[in-house]
């Protein structure tokens, strides 16, 4: 059986946030062969199953970056917290540089999950996170945190650099960008590749190869234990450069592009001429 993991925002979406027709034909080809499809997120649940793509697939979700582990029937297999105390002390120090701050919960995300940001005016994030009270987080019954983010404006990009610095080896956690303006922070044991080898474990499966397809900095947890890495070709550099291979875009189909064209995982589809 072959493992196909899979990213989402700028990955499997298009830049409408958008599963392609030619790429939900590629995941029901894969699918039919009997292949085991996984969708790899730094999303949350909640912002996955809105995709109408996605209610329609049967396969297993991994969110937040491998900290929260759903079957392909939905059922809850695993999650991965941060420690309240912990939690408390990354907050101050994001707090104290000056970033905007995003906290993925059990009960959703504070002030916002990610998604709903993107076409968000700079004026409107500052206001978001300044008048956001997060002392009610921790007044939430049986609370458990999967995830901070530290968002910061493209011109302020050395700040990503400066909590970088500011984390380091003080926490047992594990950073990432899923973005070039974002540090996503989780427990060491959330991780995309460990995801993968997990769920493989619990599920009594064998891969005996997996693929790994991203664009961002979080997708290299899996390209880590990936027998072949994708990188999408609007990935940045450095993503592209750790990569087996290099496809298309997200908005050319880079995905189902690399499934038949460079891996020929499914048989390539003739071109009828009309002349």
């Amino acid at each position: 059986m072959k493992c196909i993991s899979i990213d989402l925002d700028g990955t499997l979406l298009n830049s409408q946030h958008e599963i392609s027709e030619e790429n939900v034909k590629t995941l029901k080809e894969l699918r039919e062969q009997g292949h085991s499809i996984i969708l790899n997120t730094g999303r949350a649940y909640a912002d996955v199953i809105k995709l109408k793509a996605v209610q329609n697939m049967e396969v297993p979700i991994f969110c937040i970056n491998g900290s929260v582990l759903y079957s392909k029937t939905r059922e809850l297999l695993y999650e991965a917290t941060i420690s309240v105390s912990t939690y408390k002390k990354i907050f101050s120090i994001l707090n104290e540089i000056g970033v905007g701050i995003l906290v993925y919960t059990n009960y959703g995300g504070f002030p916002s999950t990610l998604p709903p940001l993107h076409n968000k005016s700079k004026e409107e994030l500052a206001t978001l996170f300044q008048e956001y009270n997060y002392d009610e987080i921790l007044n939430k019954d049986n609370l458990k945190i999967y995830k901070l983010i530290a968002l910061v404006q493209y011109e302020q990009l050395e700040k990503v650099e400066e909590v970088k610095r500011a984390l380091a080896d003080q926490f047992d956690i594990s950073m990432a960008s899923s973005f070039p303006n974002n540090v996503e922070i989780t427990s060491n044991e959330a991780h995309k590749g460990k995801a993968i080898l997990r769920y493989q474990q619990m599920m009594n499966l064998n891969f005996e190869e997996i693929f790994a397809f991203g664009d961002g900095g979080n997708d290299l947890a899996q390209f880590e234990v990936a027998t072949t890495s994708v990188a999408m070709g609007n990935a940045p550099l450095d993503i592209q450069q750790k990569a087996d291979l290099i496809t298309k875009t997200n908005d050319e189909d880079g995905f189902a592009y690399a499934v038949r064209h460079l891996l020929k995982l499914t048989k390539i589809r003739d071109v009828i001429s009309m002349t």
